[in-house]
């Protein structure tokens, strides 16, 4: 039976690595589990019995991966954003996921996979949401020198 209660999900294109980079991610993100992997039959395009896809869960939210070829690229067009409460969440995201993958600014990173990821802490989209436009303007200027955020610079920026 099929599960309707996520109307969109995610679809990640790779060129065969998509169980790779599913069981990837399943050990980062605690709450994650494979829920269904098809494979490619006499039809193809894929080699028959190599995996088509991957049906998995990051943190209750539904993905789906193919091994589509290598047609298509990952660009930070698309990303995904973990919302983080502490620096402690925000660091180990980080060092999971640029683990041979790259790091960019503002709290962006690419995964070794070519995925982009925002790693970012809800504190500073509260501080860029306050109603004071300098606290504004200085935790934008502390956050644009960053790659990975750190909170207790941002709480120094916020508060001068």
């Amino acid at each position: 039976m099929v599960n309707v209660d996520q109307k969109i999900i995610p679809f990640l294109w790779f060129e065969n690595q998509a169980e790779e980079a599913v069981n990837y991610y399943i050990k980062i993100f605690k709450n994650s589990n494979i829920k269904n992997i098809t494979y490619y039959g006499e039809a193809g395009p894929g080699p028959k019995n190599s995996v088509m896809t991957v049906n998995f869960e990051l943190e209750g939210q539904e993905f789906n991966a193919l091994n589509g070829g290598p047609m298509y690229k990952f660009t930070e067009a698309i990303s995904f954003y973990v919302k983080c409460i502490s620096q402690d969440e925000i660091d180990y995201y980080w060092d999971k996921l640029t683990e041979a993958g790259e790091e960019q600014p503002c709290g962006w990173l690419k995964d070794k996979y070519g995925v982009s990821w925002q790693i970012i802490p809800i504190l500073l989209v509260e501080m860029l949401n306050d109603t004071d436009p300098k606290k504004v303007k200085k935790v934008t200027e502390a956050m644009l020198k960053m790659k990975k955020i750190d909170i207790k610079t941002l709480i120094e920026a916020y508060g001068t």
